[in-house]
């Protein structure tokens, strides 16, 4: 048995995974204002509802940079108390059996590849679009970490005023529509001429991002995870107009891309860290 944390901005959510199946999970509210040990009392309150000392291992997955071979966190998105926490030790100490920690987007990539879409595809790009936009890769089986954890967070990357993650995530709708991603996909529903322009902007701007990911990465497979996914048919026209434009067709030839299924998969990502081989620089 091994237990996962998906720690976000928001929502804190733990659960014990046995043989691949997430039996249990538990989450509550992220006292993300409060200072660091507020936090980590949380979490612990939470993976205290679990059986931790008989799991096998713990993992964790963060908004932030990490240290992966020590398993500090740094800068965690959306928690400003949380500059540097030395979490495996923390959590090592807590529950006496060892502790993984890795950025959120690298775990929902792990989980993709062992229990979704991606099983048995190399390179694979987990691409999570909700809040923020990033990526895990997988190379072999294996998270391509790069040497601070930063592998695939193609949402940082310059793009026109700012950066990509201001035009693929919630954020766009946010910030250039005063609105949000959910009431958009409400109004789009309901057949918006104004919500459906939305999206259209939307989709050439992630197909733009795609197109970097397959520019850096040519990955064999892309799957999309996070809250937007859920209005991909209102941007899936556009995205694709955009990224069939790319410079290399055979790229495109090979790969396939679908939208994630999986249920918890930061969790069940998180709690497959322990299972992995050491990350590749």
């Amino acid at each position: 048995m091994r237990i996962g944390i998906d720690l976000g901005g928001t929502t804190i959510q733990v659960g014990r995974v046995d043989n691949g199946t997430l039996r249990e999970v538990h989450s509550g509210s992220t006292p993300a204002s409060e200072p660091k040990e507020t936090v980590l009392k949380k979490i612990f309150e939470l993976v205290d509802r679990l059986p931790a000392e008989e799991a096998d291992s713990i993992g964790a997955g963060v908004p932030g940079m990490v240290d992966v071979k020590a398993g500090i966190v740094y800068d965690v998105q959306n928690i400003p108390s949380w500059t540097e926490v030395a979490l495996k030790e923390r959590i090592e100490a807590r529950y006496g059996v060892p502790a993984y920690v890795h950025n959120d987007a690298n775990c929902f990539a792990l989980a993709e590849h062992r229990f979704g879409s991606g099983q048995g595809q190399s390179p694979m790009v987990g691409m999570t679009v909700g809040t923020g936009f990033a990526g895990g890769i997988v190379v072999d089986g294996t998270l391509l970490s790069g040497q601070n954890c930063g592998a695939g967070e193609f949402g940082t990357v310059p793009y026109r005023s700012s950066i990509y993650e201001h035009y693929c995530s919630g954020q766009f709708f946010e910030r250039r529509h005063d609105t949000t991603a959910k009431r958009a996909h409400e109004r789009a529903k309901n057949g918006e001429e104004e919500a459906m322009a939305m999206f259209d902007a939307f989709g050439t701007h992630l197909g733009r991002a795609v197109q970097l990911i397959l520019y850096t990465v040519d990955p064999s497979h892309i799957v999309m995870g996070g809250s937007v996914r859920h209005a991909y048919p209102f941007f899936k026209k556009a995205m694709w107009r955009e990224i069939e434009t790319f410079e290399f067709p055979r790229s495109l030839d090979t790969l396939t891309f679908e939208r994630s299924t999986l249920d918890h998969a930061g969790i069940l990502g998180a709690a497959t860290l322990g299972l992995q081989p050491e990350s590749l620089p």
